[in-house]
C-alpha cells in the first residue's frame, strides 16, 4: 500500500491510497467463490455454477462490493501510518485504476487539530468575591412580604405603588389597534409596565373614572409598526387598591416553613440559603471568567464535523427542555443557530481534555462524594439519593465529570493572574460586571 497526504484549508487532510493489484485480485475472487457457492442460476444445482460464470455475471458488483471493503480497512490503517487522527466518516474519490488493476482513491477528512495551550501563568481572570450581609437578609425579607402582599381597595386618587384594574382600548388614526386593548388589568403604577406616560396619567384616578390618554411609542418599540406613533389609549378604572404587606410575625414565618416560627429562626435559614446560592454563583461565574480567558488566549480550529454534531445535540435538548416546561412550538430552528455555542463547548472541551492529560489529573472521588451530598442535601431523605448515586455508575460519572472539570479550573486558578473583585449580594446575581 502507497500513501501520500496532502493538506487541505483547515483541518482538512487528503490521503491518497494506491493498493496493488493482487491485493485486489485476491479479495475478489475469495468473493467470487464465495458468491459460487450460494448463487442459483437457471441450468445449474445451487453450488455447481462455474466460477468463470459467476464473474461473467456478477464481476463487477463483487469488484465494488471489494472496493468498499478494501477502502473502509486500508483507510484507518493509512491514517494510523500517517499518525493522523480522523474526525467523522471520510469522503472517498475513486481515481483511475491502476494500469494492473490496483484500487486507487483519495479520502478527504478533518482531523483532530494538535493543540500547544498558552502558559496558564499568562491568563488574566476576575473572580467575585460575595459577602451576605444583614441589609441583604432585611431586602429578602421585604420582598418575601411583597410577594404575599394583601390589595385593600380604597376610595381615593390612585398613587404609585397603588394597583388599578382598569378596561382600555388603544386608538390610533381613528381606529382601534390589534393588541392595543384589553379587559380587567390590574397595574401597579410606577412599575414601569406599560409605555412612557400611561402610569404616570392614571395617578389621582379613582373606581369609576374613564380617561384618555394621549401618548406616543418609543421610537426603539419591539412592534415595528407601532414605533414611533401617535396613540391615545381609552382607559375606564374599574378599582384602585393599595398594598398591605403582612407583619413579620409567628404565622407568617411559619407560613414560609419556618416551624419555630421566630425571626431569628427565619434570618438564619434566609442567610443559610443565600450564602449556598452565593457560593453556587460564584463558583459558576469564576468558572465561565476562567473559561473565557482559556478561549481568549488559545485560538485553533476545530473540525466542522464534531461542531455539527453538538450543535446538533443542543438542539434536541432545547426541544425537550421546552417540552418539560410545557412550552409547545412550532418553530423548527435550524441546527446552525446553535452553532456558535456547540464550537465553544467543543473547543473548551478539547483544551480541558488536554490539561487533564498534560497534568495526569485524576478525579478526586472524595469532592465527588462531597458533591453528591451537597445534591443530596436539598432533599427530604438525602442518604436515599446518596444511595441512588452508588447504586448507578452512570449517574455518578456524571457528577466525576462536572468534578474533573472544577478540578481543571482550581489548575487554572493556581497558575493565573487572579483578581478578586468585589461585588454586592445583588451584582452577583444580576450578573452586573462592575
Amino acid at each position: 500500500m502507497q500513501v501520500s497526504v496532502e493538506s487541505g484549508e483547515g483541518l482538512v487532510k487528503r490521503l491518497l491510497v494506491n493498493l496493488p493489484a493482487d491485493k485486489v485480485n485476491e479479495l475478489v475472487d475469495a468473493k467470487l467463490k464465495e458468491a459460487a457457492r450460494t448463487v442459483r442460476m437457471d441450468g445449474f444445482r445451487p453450488g455447481k455454477v462455474p466460477l468463470r460464470v459467476v464473474k461473467q455475471r456478477y464481476g463487477e458488483q463483487v469488484r465494488q462490493d471489494a472496493y468498499g471493503e478494501l477502502i473502509q480497512s486500508s483507510f484507518y490503517e493509512a491514517a494510523t501510518q500517517e499518525n493522523l487522527r480522523p474526525v467523522g466518516e471520510p469522503s472517498i474519490e475513486l481515481r483511475e485504476d491502476d494500469a494492473d488493476g490496483g484500487l486507487a482513491y483519495t479520502a478527504s477528512f478533518e482531523v483532530m487539530p494538535e493543540l500547544a495551550l498558552s502558559d496558564l501563568s499568562s491568563l488574566e481572570i476576575k473572580r467575585p468575591v460575595t459577602e451576605v450581609t444583614d441589609a441583604d437578609v432585611d431586602r429578602m425579607i421585604e420582598k418575601l412580604r411583597e410577594q404575599r402582599t394583601e390589595w385593600i381597595d380604597v376610595d381615593r386618587g390612585a398613587q404609585d405603588g397603588d394597583r388599578v384594574t382598569m378596561d382600555f382600548t388603544g386608538i390610533m388614526d381613528g381606529e382601534a389597534f390589534e393588541g392595543g386593548s384589553a379587559e380587567d388589568i390590574p397595574l401597579v403604577l410606577g412599575s414601569g409596565t406599560m409605555i412612557p406616560g400611561f402610569e404616570d396619567g392614571l395617578v389621582g384616578v379613582k373606581a369609576g373614572d374613564r380617561k384618555t390618554l394621549e401618548l406616543k411609542f418609543p421610537e426603539d418599540y419591539r412592534v415595528e409598526n407601532l414605533a414611533g406613533k401617535d396613540v391615545s389609549f381609552e382607559v375606564e378604572v374599574k378599582a384602585v387598591a393599595e398594598p398591605k404587606l403582612p407583619e413579620v410575625d409567628e404565622a407568617f414565618i411559619k407560613a414560609l416553613g419556618v416551624e419555630e416560627g421566630t425571626e431569628e429562626a427565619l434570618r438564619k435559614e434566609i442567610r443559610e440559603n443565600m450564602d449556598r446560592e452565593v457560593r453556587q454563583k460564584v463558583k459558576t461565574r469564576t468558572k465561565e471568567a476562567v473559561m473565557d480567558a482559556l478561549l481568549a488566549a488559545n485560538e485553533f480550529d476545530v473540525p466542522g464535523a464534531i461542531v455539527s454534531q453538538e450543535a446538533e445535540a443542543l438542539k434536541k435538548q432545547t426541544q425537550q427542555d421546552m417540552a418539560q416546561a410545557g412550552q409547545q412550538s412550532s418553530l423548527d430552528l435550524p441546527a446552525s443557530v446553535f452553532e456558535p455555542q456547540a464550537e465553544r463547548r467543543v473547543k473548551l472541551g478539547l483544551m480541558v481534555n488536554e490539561l487533564i492529560r498534560a497534568n495526569e489529573i485524576d478525579v478526586d472521588q472524595a469532592r465527588v462524594d462531597e458533591a453528591i451530598a451537597e445534591q443530596a442535601a436539598t432533599f427530604e431523605d438525602p442518604q436515599e439519593i446518596i444511595n441512588w448515586y452508588q447504586e448507578n455508575p452512570q449517574a455518578r460519572s456524571s457528577v466525576e465529570n462536572v468534578v474533573m472539570e472544577d478540578q481543571v479550573v482550581d489548575l487554572i486558578l493556581e497558575k493565573a493572574k487572579v483578581e478578586d473583585e468585589t461585588l454586592s449580594f445583588d451584582e452577583l446575581l444580576n450578573n452586573n460586571q462592575g
